[in-house]
């Protein structure tokens, strides 16, 4: 049997991966592989390199750190200045960098996490879903984490990579494809959420991309094998703060998303008798 932990994307919900995490943990369910997407990518590198309890108690720092705080929490006048002289982002990398390096370290590589870890990450010169398994850790997984517009494409080897969660946000057929056989799904929650129809310029963007996010989760769902073992962990229910458009810079519910998730996960994992 080979155990997948598959982290997905969501900025700021992703604070429930963690929640979900310490459920898991706590049950004694270890991964033997790791695939995540954007904040996927860093509770996923998190969890490869001590895939143990103690791992959440250091999630929990880094999720209330000052550098998450600053990932998206800059001032707006200086977010614009930014974006006046880059033309393409509105936020400095840097804190997201530190962040991911405080907890896996700054010079760390794939190669020497405990548990084989994939992130996903959009190429703009293929135009391709690109997997990075090897080599130099913090710049793959911010590559990740590279949300247009709000972050500047990451650099790696000549070629140019944005958010993995344009191409592939929950990447359960990754899973699958290396070998997983029972699989348990990290998700922020999205994909138990209604859509409804745009009603003003903010919401068209955000519908078109769950559309396009749901519609690659959903077929690689209902493509997994019989012999597969599929988990999708609940994440204990929408946040209030969810639905205003600046809820991706609000740090200030990650305690609660944390605990809702845990005691969903935890609920079904007993039911499931993990």
């Amino acid at each position: 049997m080979t155990v997948a932990f598959v982290l997905g994307g969501g900025g700021v919900r992703g604070a429930v991966e963690v929640g979900m995490l310490r459920a898991l943990l706590e049950r004694g369910v270890k991964p033997d592989l790791v695939v995540g997407t954007s904040i996927g990518a860093i509770n996923g590198s998190a969890v490869a390199a001590n895939p143990t309890p103690s791992v959440v108690e250091r999630l929990e720092r880094a999720w209330a750190s000052p550098e998450a705080g600053a990932v998206y929490g800059e001032w707006w006048p200086r977010q614009l200045r930014r974006l006046a002289q880059s033309r393409t982002h509105l936020n400095d990398p840097e804190p997201l960098r530190e962040l991911i390096a405080d907890m896996v370290g700054a010079e760390a590589r794939f190669e020497d996490l405990e548990v084989p870890l994939a992130v996903c990450a959009a190429s703009i010169e293929r135009a391709a879903e690109t997997w990075f398994d090897s080599g130099p850790l913090i710049q793959a997984v911010l590559a990740s984490c590279s949300v247009p517009a709000a972050l500047p494409p990451v650099e790696i080897d000549g070629e140019h990579y944005i958010d993995g969660g344009v191409v592939n946000s929950i990447p359960l057929s990754e899973a699958i494809r290396r070998g997983a056989t029972t699989v348990y799904v990290l998700q922020v929650g999205r994909i138990e959420e209604p859509l409804t129809v745009p009603e003003k310029p903010s919401d068209v963007a955000k519908v078109a991309f769950e559309i396009s996010r749901r519609h690659r989760f959903f077929r690689d769902r209902d493509a997994v094998p019989d012999h597969v073992d599929l988990h999708i962990l609940p994440y204990g229910g929408a946040d209030a703060a969810d639905a205003k458009l600046t809820s991706f810079r609000k740090m200030d519910r990650t305690h609660a998303r944390i605990e809702r998730a845990y005691d969903a996960t935890a609920a079904y994992l007993d039911e499931a008798g993990a």
